[in-house]
């Protein structure tokens, strides 16, 4: 069977564990194999995992595993691994989904390929990876008694199985030791208001061509008024202008928001990294020549100060009929 692990919060599924999970379920459909997943949050999960084809859910609960712990999170794989013996073992290519399969990948000394793109089962699998943030394509052969890898972000859409399942769920009680638990997360402080930079329709990007923290305010009205997010590059936090909750890029967040408004970013291979699954990115930028308009579906050459309190004063018209 493939086995994949799905990251939550507060009961529901990360949206890039569900891209894992459209993944896993091709590769199980063509291995001939059973979709099964692990999560840690009992059996509310298996209702979320129905839709995505999940057979069976090994629900692991332990009060102590409430919030993330990545190496007691990837031991709570381990000892999946160690009851099922899967083919394989899947998990989105995000930080988390990263960090707790290396944890696996250490615990139990098998191979691990990070952020794959395509996977070619067979008895060592031949996986298409991301290398060099994005700017390199590697094929390469994973081997190993359970194949252990991650999945690039936005390699493909989440998609529901055509037919919904009745997972079994297996409740599994984890074997913890005092170290697994020595890193974790003990509170949370949220942001105030706003829309999430990870799930945003709409992101305005602002780089060092903004020129001051107090430039961003009209990027700020511009995705109010859209009802969209803020994101900035590497430049940006570097300088101190924003925080590096709102980076995007091979460092920060990779997003893929239908419409991507990118002002006074050059569009380094960092940067794009982040932005490229964005479904149409518009780059108002004073230099025609910058590295982002090779990757922009429409682009104003102009001054970012004057273009975009111009948009959102015509948006502003048009909503007031």
């Amino acid at each position: 069977m493939i086995l994949v692990w799905v990251d939550q919060s507060g009961g529901t599924p990360d949206p890039l564990s569900l891209e894992a999970l459209t993944f896993a379920r091709g590769l199980a459909g063509s291995s001939g194999v059973p979709l099964e997943a692990v999560a840690v949050g009992g059996d509310a999960m298996a209702d979320r995992l129905s839709a995505f084809g999940v057979q069976t859910v090994h629900a692991v609960w332990d009060e102590r595993l409430a919030d993330f712990a990545p190496a007691a999170w990837g031991q709570c794989v381990v000892d999946v691994i160690g009851a099922s013996s899967p083919q394989a073992v899947l998990a989105a290519g995000s930080d988390r989904g990263n960090e707790v399969m290396a944890h696996v990948a250490a615990k139990t000394d098998l191979p691990m390929a990070a952020n794959c793109t395509e996977v070619e089962p067979g008895d060592a699998y031949v996986v298409t990876r991301l290398r060099w943030g994005g700017s390199l394509l590697e094929e390469a052969r994973l081997s190993g008694t359970v194949k252990l890898l991650t999945v690039a972000p936005h390699a493909l859409a989440a998609e529901e199985a055509p037919a919904a399942s009745e997972p079994a769920v297996n409740h599994v009680a984890p074997t913890l030791s005092d170290a697994d638990l020595r890193v974790r997360v003990t509170g949370r402080e949220e942001p105030v208001g706003g829309v999430s930079l990870a799930n945003a329709r709409v992101v305005v990007g602002g780089g060092r061509g903004v020129g001051s923290q107090d430039g961003f305010r009209s990027l700020d009205d511009l995705a109010a008024l859209l009802g969209g997010a803020v994101g900035v590059s590497r430049a940006v936090t570097s300088l101190g202008w924003r925080p590096h909750a709102e980076q995007i890029g091979q460092t920060g967040m990779r997003i893929a928001p239908d419409l991507y408004i990118a002002c006074g970013i050059s569009g380094a291979i960092q940067h794009i990294v982040g932005c490229k699954a964005a479904k149409k990115i518009l780059a108002i930028n004073t230099d025609p020549q910058a590295p982002i308009l090779a990757h922009a579906d429409y682009a104003v050459i102009g001054d970012l100060q004057k273009v975009v309190p111009a948009v959102t004063e015509e948006i502003r018209r048009l909503q007031r009929g």
